[in-house]
């Protein structure tokens, strides 16, 4: 019964955790056509010059879809492996990035003028983005309400599954029916035959 809960759980452990790399993805992909745009914008000759350090958001962007799709690669590990060091560090890893979702929300919330706390962004990249999001808020709160959920869930399940272990039972379902030969872990030398024919063997 615990061989089938724990098989269970890994399998809702792994379609919970994809979710993470199924924002990953997008955002990795949107990333990358902000460079191609902007890369297209500097051909132009009306484009100004500047530092490459302003392309924060961008950069920002990408770090992040990166980051969830290692943390759904991690989470895939930790559960085939039902690892309990591997379980602990994606609890952790989940756990440290929902408290920055929640700070970050609580500043975007709180503070009406948190957008003078970040650097300048010459690409326009982020206001179009800002404006987006503004435009589309409803649908964006229900993403972020499930992506919450989900990383509150994952936790949830890898907690559980830590609980129940690695499996480390037999590779049958019945144990009775194939019985292997085991020799003694510690001195394994030291069974003698019940009787000796010819000479000991040393």
């Amino acid at each position: 019964m615990a061989r089938v809960a724990r098989t269970c759980l890994r399998s809702i452990l792994k379609i919970v955790n994809s979710t993470l790399g199924l924002v990953g993805i997008p955002m990795i992909l949107y990333g990358f056509w902000m460079l191609r745009v902007l890369q297209r914008d500097m051909e132009s000759p009306s484009f100004d010059d500047f530092d490459s350090t302003a392309l924060w958001f961008i950069y920002t962007f990408l770090s992040i879809g990166v980051a969830l799709c290692l943390i759904t690669c991690l989470g895939h590990i930790s559960a085939d492996s039902s690892n309990g060091i591997c379980l602990s560090c994606y609890m952790v890893i989940i756990f440290l990035l929902l408290l920055l979702e929640t700070l970050v929300a609580a500043d975007i919330l709180l503070n009406s003028d948190w957008e003078k706390d970040l650097p300048e962004d010459p690409t326009r990249r982020f206001h179009d983005f800002r404006e987006f999001v503004e435009s589309n808020f409803d649908f964006f709160k229900w993403i972020a309400m499930f992506i919450i959920l989900v990383q509150g869930f994952s936790i949830l399940l890898a907690m559980t599954l830590r609980a129940l272990g690695p499996n480390n039972g037999s590779k049958y379902d019945i144990d009775e029916e194939y019985t292997s030969a085991r020799l003694p872990l510690i001195n394994p030398h030291l069974q003698t035959p019940p009787y000796v024919v010819g000479e000991p063997r040393f």
